[in-house]
């Protein structure tokens, strides 16, 4: 589903080019779940935007299935990551004025779907994250872990078939983090979701079907096991 070729991303720092990925070449299968590890500040957040076409590369190609996305324009990718791709990032990023339900309505409404078909979807998916009986709650009223569930229903109101979530445990403590983690799994085998994650921890990347590391700006396969209990 999802394929970079030969993926460049340069940063101008002042006198300097930062080099942040080099050459880089990935494939994602429809269905699957892939783990991206590595030390901070290596690029796996950068990876994670020009997958999911919030940034642009330097150089090389973005496919997905089957259609290449680096060409098109702004509005044009703005369409596709709406259609297409659930964001769940570390911080949630919940608009504090808003309730949980409108929170996870917005990005459809957003795409023009009318507000009471909006409203269902946001309910249903809310009440399978747990949170049926929050609905109304606004962010300041919620746990760091119910934010985060939020943040799961808000990425999925769209039906999309790829998630991008970049650390989405590493804000909870371990007991919730081991929820969201169960949940976008189970979520991935029910719906056939392709999973992306850059993750720090190890036994989240260890139940994903294969896990990459990146560093010196490519990636390379690499064994994990998750944490003695």
């Amino acid at each position: 589903m999802i394929a970079l070729s030969n993926l460049t991303k340069e940063y101008v720092d002042g006198p300097r080019v930062v080099r942040v990925l080099t050459g880089l070449d990935l494939e994602v299968a429809a269905g699957e779940r892939v783990a991206i590890v590595g030390e901070s500040g290596v690029g796996k957040s950068t990876l994670l935007h020009i997958l999911g076409t919030l940034d642009r590369p330097t150089s090389g190609e973005v496919w997905f299935d089957g259609e290449e996305l680096t060409m098109k324009s702004d509005r044009e990718l703005a369409l596709f990551r709406n259609r297409e791709v659930g964001f769940i990032f570390q911080f949630h990023h919940l608009l504090p004025d808003f309730t949980a339900l409108e929170n996870v309505m917005m990005p459809a409404r957003i795409a023009g779907v009318a507000h009471e078909m909006a409203r269902r979807r946001a309910a249903d998916l809310l009440g399978r994250v747990g949170l049926a009986e929050r609905v109304d709650h606004k962010p300041g009223e919620l746990s760091g872990g119910e934010q985060q569930r939020v943040a799961v229903a808000r990425a999925l109101i769209q039906a999309p078939r790829v998630v991008l979530a970049d650390e989405p445990t590493g804000n909870l403590d371990p007991a919730t983090g081991a929820g969201v983690q169960e949940l976008l799994i189970e979520l991935n085998s029910e719906r056939r979701l392709t999973l992306v994650i850059v993750t720090h921890n190890r036994d989240f990347a260890a139940a994903m079907d294969r896990t990459l590391r990146l560093a010196g700006g490519g990636l390379k396969p690499e064994a994990v096991h998750a944490a003695a209990v």
